[in-house]
């Protein structure tokens, strides 16, 4: 599983480098142009990797994603930088002979002109991932070395931009075209901005009906994002099955095997599973004893002609014809992440608490029975119990005063004869064995043997046990589970075909009408769904202090309140395309989909940024309002489409792979960032330009607000 996915992810990293060099060839449709920012990719990942060692992290599947999601982002600062020194070298060439600039100094100016936009993008793409960092627990130790990555590979992206790039433009940009002719615009960029050029005219002319248009757009979206499920984790492919079955404890180990057995036959019967592999009951002294009620199989699978789900449904099926036995079915990895986060094998746990355990089991066999019913839900257990024999030994602490003798020795007397006493080791053939001390079986085996045990009173002659204590024969639950010294009794399930979070409103609403708790007992509900709801409320608080940190840096660039809060517009922009793609595939808002979103989010400024920062430039330089609208837009389109395309497109591997091994976790944060970026990027270049005519309209003249004056 670790090796494949590991190839998986490096396969989408590589796949992903593909699209980056294929929009930079189309739109730049010049070698030099595309070998120099190219040389980023190499570069930063060298960078990003060295420094994951310095921290101490390893590469693995979280930190390749992370490089895999960065992957077309890391071309986007050398990209701004080289299309615009591109741009000024073709201006400078189109001058008369006398009237050129040295090529170190059209390169020079040119790359100051981007250089704050590029940095402070970058300072913005990096604010947007911090909220992750603020996950706690499994999740946040799971997904730190993705952001690590992400961030160290962004940072090295933006040093080779600032420092490299430029240099390399001096050396390979400084050549002699033949004769005098001018250096071409590629006929790709030069076809979009004849067509862009007519549709932003066109928008700049019906500016309420754009606007009117894209908030109905968002306010769809919106709508649909509060309809989308909830979950904690992607399912995972992990190509096993970890299947739990377990029948009343007290079985005995024939039985036991038997039922396992039976199991395996019925699972050896599908044709993606050629082998399994059992183990009934784990020895008392395992970190994770199990009765010998309990069998544990392996059942590694290969997928054929169907997918993971119709797999795990005819498992299911078949498993659910063996009687007497519960089943609970997951996977190597996820069973654990289960274990840790609710203390059970299954992404659901209700957890009752109470002081009877009889009247508990009966009450979790009743709330079993009410939500059996509920969509989605399926390996539904209640905690398995019998009565068992056992002997109780309650000590008469009046005859132990009268005989002298003290709680701990009478203490020490009963452990040291039932449980027994280490006192040395035994060495034989090379190992180590304790030399335990206790009554002889004969002497303990029954209530009547124990009460002639002999125990030495404070003047050291010996007394039967039944004189200083009661021996009584009763039964008792075969185990008591606690949680924070309460007693507890755990209904678990999974869910399956269906969004967690709705079982899990469904289980809560069946619960709360149709079930009556005796005064002193409780429900607590654990699981994937509850560290889903924690995770997401401290997303949602630090991403709003992502997002503030974002407006100030903005604002420090711009100098504008105003401005910065039509670049932050790219947010709800950028929303439209992550809630439609999210609907279009999983339908689950999972902590990864969240994190892209938060990502995306930063990652979509940026083309307001380039727009904002040029337009101001163009003003500076005397154009008009109109003027500086249309020629900036124009001017940005290039480095704005490759930017956004390569950063989007080399996600595709990962949106379209992320059923493969490893590619889960950054599979809905590519599908996210994905959509996002394509819609932002799209209306960005409509919306942007409208709202900084708005804000700055009231400086245009009489004359030239008359002449450009909507239709609206």
């Amino acid at each position: 599983f670790i090796e494949s996915s590991i190839s998986n992810v490096k396969s989408s990293l590589y796949e992903g480098a593909i699209f980056v060099v294929i929009v930079l060839i189309l739109f730049l449709a010049n070698v030099r142009t595309t070998i120099i920012s190219l040389v980023t990719l190499p570069l930063s990942i060298l960078i990003s990797i060295l420094t994951l060692n310095w921290l101490g992290m390893t590469i693995n599947t979280m930190s390749l994603g992370g490089l895999a999601i960065a992957i077309g982002s890391l071309v986007d600062d050398a990209i701004v930088d080289v299309e615009n020194v591109w741009k000024h070298i073709r201006a400078n060439k189109a001058l008369p002979v006398t009237e050129r600039r040295p090529v170190l100094d059209v390169v020079f100016d040119a790359s100051k002109e981007v250089r704050m936009p590029i940095l402070n993008s970058t300072l913005i793409i990096v604010v947007s991932f911090v909220p992750l960092f603020f996950l706690s627990g499994m999740e946040g130790r799971m997904l730190a070395p993705l952001g690590v990555a992400f961030i160290t590979a962004l940072f090295a992206s933006t040093l080779v931009a600032l420092t490299l790039t430029p240099v390399l433009c001096s050396y390979m940009l400084d050549y002699k075209v033949k004769g005098d002719g001018i250096p071409k615009e590629a006929f790709l960029a030069v076809w979009l901005k004849k067509y862009y050029r007519h549709a932003l005219e066109w928008v700049m002319r019906h500016k309420k009906t754009v606007v009117g248009a894209t908030l109905t757009l968002f306010g769809v979206a919106l709508g649909l994002f509060f309809t989308l499920g909830h979950s904690f984790l992607p399912p995972f492919n992990e190509g096993s099955f970890t299947i739990n079955v377990s029948s009343l404890p007290g079985i005995s180990l024939e039985e036991s095997d038997r039922i396992g057995r039976q199991a395996e036959e019925l699972l050896l019967s599908i044709p993606e599973i050629q082998t399994v592999a059992r183990k009934t009951g784990r020895a008392e002294l395992d970190e994770h004893a199990l009765g010998v009620n309990v069998s544990e199989i392996e059942a590694p699978f290969e997928l054929q002609d169907r997918s993971h789900a119709e797999l795990l449904a005819e498992v299911r099926e078949k498993l659910s014809t063996i009687t007497g036995a519960n089943i609970e079915i997951g996977q190597p990895i996820s069973h654990r992440i289960d274990a840790m986060l609710s203390g059970t094998q299954a992404s659901i746990a209700i957890k009752l608490f109470g002081d009877d355990l009889n009247r508990m089991f009966a009450i979790g066999n009743q709330i079993k029975d009410r939500i059996s019913g509920v969509e989605g839900i399926a390996d539904l257990n209640v905690e398995q119990q019998i009565e068992r024999p056992e002997i109780k030994i309650v000590p008469k602490r009046e005859m132990l005063a009268k005989y002298g003798i003290s709680m701990p020795a009478f203490s020490e007397f009963v452990t040291v004869n039932m449980a027994g006493e280490t006192v040395s080791q035994v060495y034989e053939q090379g190992k180590s064995f304790n030399l335990v001390v206790r009554a002889a079986e004969t002497d303990r085996g029954s209530a009547e043997r124990i009460r002639n045990l002999m125990i030495d009173d404070s003047q050291g002659n010996k007394l039967p046990l039944s004189y200083v204590a009661d021996v009584i024969s009763s039964t008792g639950p075969n185990a008591i589970n606690r949680e924070n010294v309460k007693r507890k009794v755990v209904i678990s399930a999974n869910a399956a075909g269906r969004d967690l979070g709705s079982v899990v409103d469904d289980i809560r609403e069946i619960v709360d009408e149709e079930i009556v708790l005796p005064e002193g007992y409780h429900i607590e509900y654990g699981g994937q769904f509850e560290s889903e709801k924690a995770a997401s409320r401290v997303l949602l608080l630090t991403s709003l202090m992502s997002i503030v940190v974002i407006f100030l840096l903005l604002y420090m660039q711009f100098k504008s309140a105003a401005q910065s809060g039509v670049v932050l517009l790219n947010l709800p922009l950028a929303l439209i395309g992550g809630v439609f793609a999210l609907l279009m595939t999983t339908g689950e808002l999972s902590i990864p989909a969240i994190i892209g979103f938060i990502s995306l989010f930063g990652i979509a400024t940026r083309n307001g940024m380039l727009l904002i920062s040029h337009y101001n430039l163009l003003r500076e330089q005397g154009y008009s309002l109109y003027d500086s609208i249309i020629q900036g837009s124009l001017d940005r389109l290039n480095p704005i489409l490759m930017t956004a395309l390569s950063s989007a497109l080399a996600l595709i591997p990962l949106a379209l792979k992320g059923d493969l091994p490893g590619n889960e976790i950054q599979s809905p944060m590519a599908k996210v960032i994905l959509g996002g970026l394509l819609t932002s990027t799209f209306l960005n270049g409509f919306i942007v330009p409208v709202m900084y005519w708005w804000l700055h309209r009231k400086e245009v003249d009489t004359a030239v607000n008359a002449e450009i004056r909507d239709n609206d």
